[in-house]
């Protein structure tokens, strides 16, 4: 058994979102320095808290990605603190904060020949 307290968070992006859904219902927030869900157990972002992401930041994709790159950053920091030696990568970590956002740019197009 470890002995040894859990790390204090650091003061980096708070995750206040997403909202609770219905209002008054528990919010899915991470649960730091564990980052797991308060409401469902599970790898935060969870499915709910990615749905419910999704639909707060419908019209502000950009705006998702830097608060979910904010706490991605945060997470790494807090989860290589408790588990530095087989702790998820930071591909792993990039996947299940970032990656499924759905903000994209497109490729560049390279200028036609001529």
């Amino acid at each position: 058994m470890n002995s040894r307290p859990f790390p204090v968070p650091r003061l980096g992006p708070y995750a206040d979102r997403p909202r609770s859904h219905p209002p008054g219902g528990r919010p899915h927030l991470p649960l730091r320095p564990l980052w797991v869900c308060r409401a469902c157990g599970g790898p935060w972002p969870c499915a709910e808290a990615r749905l419910l992401l999704r639909i707060e930041y419908d019209a502000q994709p950009v705006d998702l990605a830097v608060y979910l790159s904010g706490l991605y950053h945060e997470a790494s920091h807090d989860l290589f603190r408790l588990n530095p030696q087989d702790g998820p990568t930071p591909r792993d970590l990039f996947e299940r904060f970032v990656a499924w956002a759905p903000y994209r740019r497109r490729p560049a197009t390279p200028p036609p020949p001529g």
